[in-house]
Formats: C-alpha cells, sequence, structure tokens
C-alpha cells in the first residue's frame, strides 16, 4: 500500500532525539492509529508501550531487536516487530522513511 485514505492527521509533529526522528500520528477510518515518519542517519534507543510492526519504506538500518545480542540489517521494503513494553537499538545508515503500527 503507497497511501492512505481517509485518514486523520494530527497537525503536531512528534519530534524526537533533538530531531532526528520526526513523525506525524494518523488515525484511520478503522480506528487503528498509526505513525508516519523520517529518522535520520544516528544510532538511537527506542522504547515501545504497544506492540509495533515497523515498515521501512525506504533506507536502511541496523537493529538489534530485545533479546538478541547482534544487529540485523533491514531496508526499505522490509518490516520488523518489537514486543509491547521493550526496547530497541536502531542504527540508521541511510535516512530511514517508516510506517510504524501499533498494537
Amino acid at each position: 500500500m503507497s497511501k492512505f485514505e481517509n485518514v486523520s492527521v494530527v497537525k503536531k509533529a512528534n519530534v524526537y532525539f533533538d530531531g532526528k526522528c520526526v513523525s506525524h500520528n494518523i488515525e484511520l477510518p478503522d480506528g487503528t492509529s498509526k505513525s508516519v515518519g523520517v529518522i535520520l542517519p544516528s544510532t538511537l534507543t527506542f522504547t515501545t508501550g504497544a506492540p509495533e510492526i515497523m515498515e521501512l519504506i525506504d533506507g536502511e538500518a541496523k537493529v538489534t531487536l530485545p533479546g538478541e545480542t547482534e544487529p540485523k540489517t533491514f531496508r526499505g521494503g522490509e518490516s520488523f516487530s518489537v514486543p509491547g513494553n521493550s526496547a530497541f537499538d536502531i542504527e540508521v545508515v541511510e535516512t530511514l522513511h517508516y510506517v510504524c503500527h501499533f498494537g
């Protein structure tokens, strides 16, 4: 899917890590929410409340998922899952465009 139809968008951006990650929250007609954003080249640690699926639209990152010691490389067109109430490390090699699916 290259676009979302009939969504509500929160105008104010979520800005994290001194501007290295910027996203907007959207809500779909069925009530599900997602965030759509960009992460600039950097090494960051994200925490999760709910389970997440990170869908990479473009770019490249090395991700160390909970319980793993070695990073795996993910590129545009791929995704990875993160359990709720956990954290993951991400090294963005090439500016990352993503959609985060919650729940």
